[in-house]
């Protein structure tokens, strides 16, 4: 599964992105969309909702309020198991907490806690999953182009060492992480590490010169790989391209981020 992230400052630009993957024969059941402005949800549900699937549920975030979510699987991502959707056409669906549910954050996974973060900052998400390489290079192309990123693609393919610091992985990160490159490496590569036992893993990146959407989606899975197998992966040295990167889209909330390796290593002793 390839999943591309797009974070929006401008709501014109989310617009316009979700205008060009519908219009470049992008599923609609691949896409989902978040945000916590009601009038940009009118705006889309009138000129995007044809059908069903245009519907948007309002989910109730504590910390957060309102969150008007657009396409399957919208609630799973921001911690709401089984929150319904639905309503008419065009209209923005209220779905309120039961109390006696699970709160999200009862149910909420690291990558549902960056979509929530992001939301808080008052940006835009959509998020696109798919089994599909050509659609999520199609995804990638809008995404990168409207929204948050790294412009300025160069041409270093990625490359990546490992290196043991007694119970710790160093993993050095260079080039460009990119779907189709460098974010297959990269899961492949963790879940090999995991795969031996490996539960502490540092990312040095002071040589990443490019991520796009989909390196975004996969730095999001990776993490989640190593929360799953009982382990952590920490970031080292991103270089300051990658840092307002970072920022800018709110992974910094998510990730434990080292200014160096020395101090990503004593944060897993200490």
């Amino acid at each position: 599964m390839e999943t591309a992230i797009g974070v929006f400052t401008v709501r014109d630009h989310a617009e316009e992105a979700l205008r060009q993957l519908r219009q470049r024969s992008v599923p609609e059941d691949s896409v989902v969309f978040l945000t916590r402005s009601e009038s940009e949800a009118q705006t889309i549900a009138r000129e995007f909702g044809a059908s069903a699937k245009g519907v948007f549920s309002t989910l109730l975030l504590p910390g957060i309020g309102k969150v008007f979510a657009r396409g399957f699987g919208a609630a799973a991502l921001l911690g709401f198991a089984g929150a319904a959707t639905g309503g008419a056409v065009g209209s923005v669906h209220h779905h309120h907490e039961d109390p006696c549910e699970p709160t999200p954050e009862e149910k909420c996974t690291e990558d549902a806690a960056f979509f929530r973060e992001v939301l808080k900052e008052g940006r835009s998400l959509i998020v696109v999953r798919t089994e599909s390489q050509e659609i999520a290079a199609v995804a990638c192309a809008v995404l990168d182009h409207l929204g948050l990123g790294m412009k300025g693609k160069p041409a270093a393919r990625m490359q990546t060492s490992t290196r043991q610091m007694g119970d710790v992985i160093v993993l050095d990160v260079s080039g460009r992480i990119t779907l189709g490159e460098g974010n297959v490496m990269l899961r492949e590569i963790v879940r090999e590490l995991a795969d031996q036992g490996n539960k502490k893993i540092i990312l040095s990146l002071a040589q990443v010169t490019f991520v796009d959407s989909s390196g975004l989606g996969e730095l999001v899975k990776t993490h989640m790989t190593m929360r799953n197998r009982g382990g952590a992966l920490k970031l080292a040295n991103p270089n300051t391209r990658l840092q307002h990167l970072l920022h800018m889209t709110k992974l910094s909330a998510v990730f434990d981020i080292h200014a160096d390796e020395a101090g990503a290593i004593q944060s897993f002793r200490g």
